[in-house]
């Protein structure tokens, strides 16, 4: 926490008031950077991972700069979820209410009638790109008179395909508005479209503390497909099973895996983009509750959950890359706590992640699953090698590393 306050910031008395009224009254590092800047009505790039307190970082510079009599929509908050544009919608409605401004929720899998007419009044729009543009066409919202931009995690945007539609919809808002870019990375694409989009930003990078940082265990598990199952049961039954997070790659395979699971005695729960937003907040709170003890998701539904004590990952579905591995992990371990994560890997997937490990400087945790190949380039089949003398097994071995 910050010695200053949110005054000392610039922040007006009616918005301090409200923060207070929430038992917030000292900003977090990454808002004690960007408010400033953003209350003096600059352009802001923020890299930061989530749970550091960006929300309020540009919620409340967008309580502060929109007026009540300010036409509709003044403000638009892109975000890749439904669950983000959910939390973000309640983590700011009191605030933008103390000064008499509204804030309406838009995305897919409820009724569009009732958004609609909802955003028609709304000073705050926050919105996933694909409904939006449907109330555009509809002509419930505009965005000419948009005011504010934020585009929250927006690398996550780009990971899900929506960079064409996004364009589409920044296109449409005033050339000299404000705009506020935050994602997890500004590098490749991310920073691309930071440049694209924002006029003489000023840049912030925010860390979580190392106090506030968990300790993960990785493990990279070698399984032979039809194993994957037996290996899966055994890791949601064992010691860090109270509350696991599973990750596999298609919508198709999560609902497979939990009606294969639930013949197996282990019951769990699916969360992906073909479930209603009502199946989604109860599957979610079934998970938070306990009365499951498995959650398994897809990539883009996982975007957004905020569970906490999630005490392990299991990447029954190999991960694409370095930051869909980041992401799925970096789910356990928060908040001082521990975690684990672990990756079954398979013969022909060996290459990929060996890279991933390699690029996370988890490399002698990889060794450990025996599939290491030579140079970790390709696509390589590899037969597990047997493990050196005196070296435990892949199950055994508690590699650590911070991510």
């Amino acid at each position: 926490m910050s010695k200053k306050s949110f005054a000392d910031l610039g922040v007006s008395k009616t918005v301090v008031r409200a923060l207070e009224g929430r038992g917030i009254d000292r900003p977090f590092p990454v808002q004690e950077t960007v408010i400033p800047d953003a209350l003096d009505g600059r352009d802001v790039l923020v890299e930061s991972p989530t749970g550091t307190g960006k929300t309020l970082a540009f919620g409340v510079a967008i309580a502060d700069r929109i007026e009540a009599d300010d036409p509709r929509c003044a403000a638009l908050v892109l975000v890749p979820t439904r669950e983000l544009a959910a939390q973000i919608v309640e983590a700011l409605r009191e605030i933008l209410s103390a000064r008499a401004l509204s804030v309406a929720s838009v995305y897919g899998g409820v009724g569009i009638e009732r958004q609609a007419k909802l955003a028609r009044r709304a000073h705050v729009v926050v919105a996933t790109p694909g409904r939006l543009e449907d109330l555009i066409a509809r002509g419930a919202v505009r965005l000419d008179r948009v005011r504010v931009l934020v585009l929250d995690e927006a690398d996550r945007m780009l990971d899900m395909g929506f960079r064409p539609v996004v364009d589409r919809i920044v296109r449409q808002t005033p050339a000299e508005r404000q705009t506020l870019f935050l994602s997890a990375t500004l590098g490749g694409e991310a920073g691309r479209l930071a440049d694209d989009y924002t006029r003489s930003p000023r840049r912030h990078e925010q860390r979580k503390p190392e106090r506030e940082r968990g300790r993960v265990e990785h493990r990279f598990l070698a399984v032979a497909h039809e194993d994957k199952l037996d290996s899966l049961v055994k890791a949601l039954t064992g010691e860090r099973a109270t509350r696991t997070l599973v990750f596999v790659r298609t919508k198709r395979g999560a609902d497979r895996l939990v009606k294969r699971l639930a013949r197996r005695g282990v019951e769990a729960a699916a969360m992906h983009g073909d479930k209603s937003q009502s199946q989604r907040e109860r599957a979610l709170r079934r998970f938070d509750r306990g009365d499951v003890s498995a959650l398994v998701a897809t990539d883009v539904a996982a975007r957004g959950i905020d569970v906490e004590g999630i005490t392990q990952v299991v990447n029954f579905d190999a991960p694409e890359d370095r930051d869909t591995y980041v992401h799925r992990v970096g789910r356990t371990g928060r908040a001082g706590r521990r975690g684990l994560g672990v990756t079954f890997v398979m013969a022909d997937q060996a290459g990929d992640l060996q890279r991933i490990a390699s690029e996370l400087r988890l490399h002698a945790q990889f060794e450990e699953s025996g599939l290491s190949v030579a140079g970790g380039r390709g696509h390589g089949h590899a037969a597990p090698r047997p493990p050196r003398a005196g070296r435990r097994s892949s199950h055994r071995r508690r590699g650590r590393a911070r991510i």
